[in-house]
């Protein structure tokens, strides 16, 4: 542009030159917007950093520096209030505002003992809460971290352009300075295929070529955040977009991760008589399975009556419950003490209840689907995904039960954490053999756990499920998900595949365009006034044709 301005001073064509400074400040202007505005959703997220923390030291409430706060110390969360730290509630009850954080506009119920996370506010109740995470490590700083450093790893599409541009600028330099010299030596009139250069060079300005890119990539990036989807950089943006297959670990990702009694099968004897024997007898364990037990029975626990508890290792729990024996456990136990029992067909954890070696029934303990676990799946098959896979250190028949209720394809049960990487790895492998087939097609891995970490570190793109997973997961993912919901993931999905077609769009109908008023300029059929319109005209339209994304 600077040498098309001097050029046309230099030939006496004062009116084009100022053209040329004039629009392109224009196009300069106008870019500088569109970058503004698409890094505004992301900017925006710094909002969500607390100012300051209401911290209680020696009987006094004293307003410090979030950094400057312990873990187990105590912070006062007031209404209206921002809370600045991760902890778990000591006192009070509010509804508090996750929008930040998860793209969710339902305000949240917190009570005592639930878990709050910095970045969201507090609406309406006076909180007292228990500092569980240093400010480095909270979730509002992992995830302004995350945000921020996103624009670093750059797509393939980006990085083309980047280099593509470094080659293309003295290309057409050396094509202009061409057109200038040999026609002139061969038909003469130096001033008019000087103009023709001049022209030439405004034409050939890539700005709506380079700016669409990164336009594109910065407006996906944030539209997901708004969402409640961190995506670490453009290049896994990209990958997403390419996602056929899924694979998706089960306890905590697919089902809730929690034991709950399912059913409850008594035999001569009350279903509320039989949980109330049980949930005595496991009253002294802190087992998973009994939790689940005492949280089903849901009352107190009287131990006066209980008397005699013995834990049979690998077995199950022998107890006297008023003056009763009571026998819970497997299969083996009631093998053990001659109890003629009947075999449950469910499929799950199953407790075998015998009073006084008489067989009394069964109670069974599963971990839930999630709520939406299978319209969500359904919708991604429906749409996006060719295959789904299922990975779980679980029992088989526990394992291919789940998978068959959400209609999964392919189920790995009983794998340790070092077999699930092989087994993504073998996937990626079988993956690459069909590359004919599926080319260019990626592979996700979505966890929550901290044994799922290198599974999500293998695979094309690892996805965090971020509400309740863990930090090594959140870390090891180039994708997280601020919520527990696998719509979400469809969600990124969509935003993806709308960003990647926005942007190969502005990069064919720039480049086609530009093309065409080169060879027009070259011609000389097309004059700077044209040219100069043609390049900010160009750049306006990608600019505007990008907004789509930022509005999905």
């Amino acid at each position: 542009m600077s040498i098309a301005t001097i050029g046309a001073f230099a030939i006496g064509e004062f009116p084009e030159a100022v053209a040329v400074m004039l629009f392109y400040q224009v196009g300069e202007l106008l870019q500088d917007y569109a970058v503004d505005k698409s890094k505004a959703s992301i900017k925006s997220l710094l909002n969500i950093r607390p100012d300051y923390a209401n911290v209680k030291r020696n009987n006094e409430i004293i307003k410090v520096n979030p950094e400057e706060v312990n873990i187990e110390e105590t912070i006062i969360i007031k209404p209206g209030e921002r809370i600045p730290l991760d902890g778990i509630i000591l006192n009070g009850k509010s509804m508090i505002d996750t929008s930040a954080l998860t793209g969710e506009s339902v305000p949240r119920s917190v009570k005592v003992q639930d878990e709050v996370l910095s970045g969201c506010i507090n609406q309406n109740g006076l909180l007292e809460v228990k500092v569980t995470k240093k400010f480095k490590e909270s979730t509002v700083s992992k995830m302004l971290e995350l945000v921020q450093n996103a624009s670093d790893k750059k797509a393939k599409t980006e990085n083309f352009i980047t280099k593509f541009a470094k080659i293309y600028t003295p290309v057409v330099v050396l094509i202009a300075v061409i057109l200038a010299i040999i026609p002139t030596i061969i038909f003469g009139n130096f001033t008019q295929w000087l103009y023709r250069a001049l022209s030439f060079l405004v034409v050939s300005c890539p700005c709506a070529l380079v700016i669409s890119i990164p336009l594109g990539f910065f407006a996906g990036i944030g539209r997901s955040a708004k969402a409640g989807v961190l995506i670490k950089g453009g290049n896994y943006l990209e990958a997403l977009s390419k996602t056929n297959t899924i694979v998706f670990d089960k306890t905590g990702t697919l089902t809730q991760g929690v034991f709950e009694v399912q059913s409850i099968n008594a035999f001569n004897i009350s279903e509320e008589e039989l949980l109330k024997l049980v949930a005595h007898a496991e009253s002294y364990s802190n087992h998973p399975i009994a939790n689940s037990i005492k949280k089903a029975y849901a009352k107190e626990i009287n131990n006066s009556i209980i008397s005699n508890i013995q834990e049979l290792a690998g077995l199950g729990i022998e107890a006297t419950i008023q003056e009763k024996d009571v026998l819970v456990g497997n299969e083996k136990l009631m093998l053990q003490k001659n109890v003629n029992y009947v075999k449950s067909k469910e499929v799950g954890t199953i407790l075998y209840v015998a009073i006084n070696k008489e067989f009394a029934g069964t109670i069974l303990i599963s971990d839930k689907i999630k709520e939406n676990t299978k319209t969500a799946l359904n919708s991604l098959k429906q749409h996006y995904i060719a295959k789904t896979v299922m990975l779980t250190g679980d029992k088989k028949e526990i394992a291919e039960d789940v998978a068959k209720k959400l209609e999964i394809d392919e189920v790995y049960s009983e794998l340790l954490p070092d077999e699930k990487v092989k087994k993504v790895e073998e996937l990626l492998k079988s993956k690459s053999k069909n590359q004919n087939k599926n080319k260019n097609k990626t592979l996700a891995f979505v966890g929550d756990g901290i044994n799922d970490s290198p599974a999500l570190a293998v695979s094309d793109v690892g996805i965090a499920m971020g509400a309740l997973g863990s930090d090594a997961a959140i870390e090891a993912a180039d994708i997280v998900i601020m919520t527990d919901d696998l719509s979400k993931i469809e969600t990124a999905i969509k935003i993806s595949k709308k960003t990647m077609r926005i942007v190969k769009r502005n990069i064919v109908f720039s480049i086609v365009v530009k093309i065409a008023i080169l060879i027009l300029t070259a011609l000389g059929i097309s004059n700077m006034w044209q040219a100069v319109f043609a390049d900010v005209g160009v750049l306006v339209l990608v600019v505007l044709g990008t907004g789509p994304i930022a509005r999905f």
